[in-house]
């Protein structure tokens, strides 16, 4: 009886003691991730500081050949906020590297006085490129990029990206697709 009345007390010490280090490596993990993420972001802003005047991120290779937005303005197809209009580096979207300090596409809000307000940065890879040399899906700010399959209303081949709305608060998410506070209803 004395050794099964001490072996219950030891076996809850021991259960509890290992929940402890569970639970404060998953908190451990979590706390680093994000702080990866936080710092991938600090980074992102850092690096696309020039890019809140558009000339300079033209002549930093965003925008079409004859400079400019790849799209008209986008708004969410459900009419709860927009995107806005990306301006994007060719050279940038067509390899198979992530790199915070390095978005493929740069999203502008339009403003009422015809000006332009960076409002997000958006990291696109294409999902052939990335397959050809990568298994499993991208990841980014410590998170898995969203994967939009082709045909899709850009025209576009299948790709994994994310936005990250460093320009502009988004009530639904530093990492949500659409911001319903921006609006296209200045664009042109």
């Amino acid at each position: 009886m004395k050794n099964s009345t001490i072996a219950r007390p030891r076996h809850r010490w021991l259960a509890a003691a290992t929940a402890l280090v569970v639970t404060g490596t998953v908190v451990a993990s979590a706390a680093r991730s994000s702080a990866l993420g936080e710092s991938d972001i600090a980074q992102a802003r850092a690096a696309t500081a020039d890019y809140h005047r558009v000339e300079a991120a033209e002549a930093a290779g965003y925008g079409l050949p004859s400079a400019g937005p790849l799209h008209e303005c986008i708004s969410s197809l459900d009419g709860m906020g927009a995107m806005g209009y990306h301006w994007i580096n060719g050279t940038l979207a067509s390899d198979d590297v992530l790199d915070a300090a390095a978005p493929e596409a740069l999203v502008y809000e339009p403003e009422s006085n015809g000006g332009l307000r960076l409002v997000a940065l958006e990291f696109v890879v294409f999902k052939s490129v990335w397959e050809a040399s990568h298994t499993g899906v991208p990841v980014l700010f410590g998170r898995p990029l969203k994967l939009i399959e082709a045909p899709n209303r850009y025209s576009v081949p299948s790709f994994y990206e994310v936005h990250v709305w460093t320009g502009k608060h988004n009530p639904d998410g530093m990492f949500a697709d659409h911001n319903p506070l921006v609006s296209c209803e200045f664009g042109s």
